[in-house]
């Protein structure tokens, strides 16, 4: 699963998903991408899956970046433990995504085929996504 080499802080704070991405919201790839339209944590399993299902879909013809990279350590605490004794250990890691980050970039592939591997890999994600070309766009990236 993707995660960090090193963190500076072992445990992170929860923070706020409010308002739209800062970047990562225009093309810098591709010409296809999946761009989201919530604000959500997305796992490094989650990612994963996306990813697998996107390359399956394409029979590996083009190529894929994945735009985003779970860097945020989540915690948890055992089953059955009781409140008290401190924060849980780190379970896993998540990226955190907001509205208008786009996900995933795909080329080298027919619009058709980019269009349906994006909707194989929306259905792996906690968040909602949307299809964009950089045709539909006019070219602008």
């Amino acid at each position: 699963m993707l995660m960090p080499k090193r963190v500076k802080y072992r445990k992170t704070m929860k923070g706020r998903m409010r308002g739209q991405t800062k970047n990562g919201a225009s093309f810098a790839f591709g010409e296809y991408a999946l761009k989201s339209q919530d604000a959500g944590y997305v796992t490094d399993r989650q990612i994963e899956a996306a990813r697998v299902a996107i390359n399956r879909h394409m029979k590996r013809v083009g190529k894929l970046w994945v735009r985003i990279f779970p860097d945020k350590p989540i915690t948890r605490k055992p089953a059955e433990v009781r409140m008290g004794g401190g924060k849980g250990a780190p379970d896993h890691w998540a990226a955190v995504v907001k509205p208008g980050r786009i996900l995933f970039e795909l080329s080298g592939c027919p619009a058709v085929v980019a269009k349906e591997a994006f909707e194989l890999a929306s259905h792996k994600l906690p968040v909602k996504t949307k299809y964009l070309s950089r045709a539909e766009l006019g070219g602008v990236s």
